[in-house]
């Protein structure tokens, strides 16, 4: 065999074996054992009574499988009791069917207060807006000098606001410099976006706002800010990247074409809580924990919503065992497993019409045997020593779960079997979980119009400049919605005001997500709003607007 050949071939071999995590390399990130990065037992030992009490496990695997076992059945026995009255869902030929969710009904009065809303918000330009919510907030006292410097320059937050703009916009700072504005200047704005602007300014900015607009009386009407939805928006990258990806599915047939993912983490509250960059690829929902143990704000969701491709059982067991309610939306329930937990010593239950369904039973062995292992491992994802997207490929290589990842499974299957239960008995859970997704699409759709610069292309080839590029339109996104929010909650005052009987079911339905009202582009004047803390004057929605 010539010798090229034979090369060519051991490096195609390695090459797989390192995708299939046969083969690990020694130190490296991307391709490094995961296994090394976990608490050792020294750590492990000390952390280990602060992640048990944090995370509400006990160390003995039995107590937990035997609560379980008890939620598990009142689930199972709740549905089938209910399958009788509820309508939506049919059990037949050993498959699950369920009716798709028609539109909900608005409540009486709905589109006359939302258009009365949207009437009355004060049209602005982009930059000045931004200005307005740091004046309310102070956001931008989270942005910190690279040396750790506290002395700031004059006029910062002008600056600030201007690379802002360039960057959330995709314009560059060609449209934001101004001559004659020592603040706008090109050399200033340069100075400030390698001084400042980086991830955990942008993040703490960020924090300031999602603190702020839960002291807005309206945000609590949509939400208690507990449930967050995580989602992918695509990029096409058209310059050379090691951190981008072909997907013919988002970004063309052509393996030119390449592209990144920034998967965002919102709340209830319409907020961006966080997110991360990855390559976009077809697995990048496996980084969906990633994102949740990575978010600005120090508070983390109780439930997590993602779309239908974002789930499999070791996930659901990854996110069960850090403490998180899992709540994908399940498009094809008629091919989910339902799992049940054998019961030792006694009858196993009958559970009405799902006895005519496949039965799969939960090795309960497989996790008693490896549960110091899984907490070890949630403690090591809570604390951020490891990344679960390495974990879930290490223990699922090429479709083939070790040990561990078995033990994962199998108690994923629980909670899946838990939510998909849920799923079929509440039609109010389907709605939550449909309108969060819904929201998240609406807040990508705004963010496709403030990214508008350079065809909306990613044109950043390193992963740092991804990262506070998509952080600084996360940020602005944040803006809008928070500028939204506190004119929205001021308009609906007015009316009630006035007469205008507004339900709390009405104000639920209210969205920040507006932006018809917003000037996106243009020249950029970047000047502060002479408002000395009060709120600019409301729109009268009834008089005709010359600049609609």
């Amino acid at each position: 065999m010539p010798r090229a050949a034979y090369t060519f071939c051991v490096l195609e071999a390695l090459w797989r074996a390192l995708r299939r995590r046969d083969v690990y390399a020694k130190g490296a990130d991307r391709w490094g054992d995961p296994r090394a990065r976990l608490l050792d037992d020294a750590a492990w030992g000390i952390a280990r009574p602060g992640v048990l009490t944090s995370l509400g496990l006990p160390a003995d695997p039995d107590e937990k499988l035997a609560e379980l076992a008890r939620d598990l059945d009142a689930a199972y026995r709740q549905v089938a009791d209910g399958l009788g009255s509820n309508t939506a869902v049919r059990i037949a030929d050993g498959r699950i069917e369920l009716d798709r969710l028609g539109p909900e009904p608005e409540p009486a009065g709905m589109a006359a207060v939302r258009d009365a809303v949207a009437g009355m918000l004060p049209r602005i330009d982009y930059p000045e807006l931004i200005l307005e919510v740091n004046a309310h907030t102070g956001m931008f006292d989270g942005f910190t000098h690279i040396t750790g410097s506290d002395a700031r320059v004059e006029d910062l937050d002008i600056s600030l606001a201007g690379v802002l703009v360039a960057e959330s916009c995709n314009v560059g700072m060609g449209p934001v410099v101004k001559k004659g504005v020592k603040a706008l200047t090109r050399g200033r704005l340069q100075g400030v976006d390698r001084a400042y602007f980086r991830a955990e300014c942008i993040g703490a900015a960020s924090a300031i706002l999602v603190a702020a607009q839960g002291d807005i009386d309206i945000a609590a009407d949509w939400g208690g800010g507990m449930m967050a939805s995580a989602d992918g928006m695509r990029f096409v990258v058209p310059v050379k990247s090691l951190h981008a990806r072909p997907n013919p599915k988002y970004f063309g047939a052509s393996k030119r074409r390449t592209g990144a993912t920034w998967l965002n983490v919102i709340s209830d509250r319409i907020m961006g809580l966080g997110g991360v960059v990855v390559p976009g690829t077809v697995r990048d929902s496996l980084y969906i924990l990633d994102a949740i143990h990575n978010l600005d704000v120090p508070d983390r969701p109780e439930q997590v919503i993602t779309d239908t491709a974002s789930y499999s059982d070791i996930v659901f067991g990854l996110f069960a065992i850090c403490g998180y309610q899992f709540s994908p939306r399940t498009a094809d329930i008629g091919d989910t497993r339902l799992w049940r937990i054998p019961t030792k010593n006694r009858p196993q239950p009958r559970y009405g019409k799902f006895e005519d369904l496949p039965r799969h039973t939960v090795k309960l062995s497989a996790i008693a045997d490896r549960w110091d292992d899984m907490l070890r491992v949630a403690g090591s994802l809570v604390t951020g020593k490891v990344r679960a997207y390495d974990l879930i490929r290490m223990m699922s290589a090429d479709g083939r779960p070790t040990g561990l990842g078995e033990a994962f499974a199998h108690y994923g299957r629980i909670f899946k079997t838990q939510h998909v239960l849920q799923f079929l008995h509440d039609e109010s859970y389907r709605r939550t979980i449909n309108a969060q997704l819904n929201m998240t699409e609406a807040r990508h759709a705004l963010a496709r119009r403030i990214f508008f610069g350079n065809l909306g292309e990613l044109r950043q080839k390193y992963v740092t400049g991804m990262e506070d590029q998509l952080g600084a339109l996360g940020l602005g996104l944040n803006c809008v919605t928070w500028w939204n929010t506190l004119y929205i909650d001021a308009a609906v005052k007015e009316l009630e005001a006035g007469g205008m009987r507004i339900s709390e079911e009405i104000r639920a339905r209210l969205t920040p997500l507006q932006f018809e009202h917003i000037n996106f582009n243009g020249r950029y004047p970047i000047a502060r709003p002479e408002l000395t803390g009060a709120l600019r004057p409301l729109r009268d929605p009834g008089t005709e607007d010359d600049d609609g």
